[in-house]
């Protein structure tokens, strides 16, 4: 049974990326239609797959992440505008059996993912 994944490291404070925001869309026709919004628990993940089953079909998908608002709660003192603020990740899924894990590794100031498992 195939499913979709995530979590967050704070890549400045060492730690999990914990009561981050987390927004899942499904792109169609070049529309986003919102599916979930989560926030990432203690360990900077989500405590349940955000699909998985007959849930998790082919298609793109985009996950946002609320860096500025979280980096902004943690008391860091970002300009205005935040050089991050909302952090969008569109990845495709090819393969429903497979375990898509994409996670978020972030700074105020670079982030970087991968597909991870």
């Amino acid at each position: 049974m195939g499913r979709l994944t995530t979590h967050v490291l704070d890549t400045a404070a060492g730690t999990p990326g914990k009561a981050m925001s987390v927004t899942l869309h499904k792109i169609v026709d070049n529309r986003r239609e919102t599916l979930k919004q989560l926030v990432t628990n203690h360990d900077g993940r989500c405590d349940q797959p955000l699909l998985e089953g007959d849930a998790l079909v082919a298609g793109v998908y985009e996950l946002e992440f609320g860096a500025g608002d979280y980096f902004r709660a943690q008391g860091v003192q970002l300009p205005d505008p935040a050089f991050l603020d909302v952090v969008t990740l569109r990845f495709g899924i090819a393969d429903t059996a497979a375990h898509y894990h994409v996670p978020l590794l972030v700074s105020p100031w670079s982030y970087s993912t991968y597909r991870g498992s």
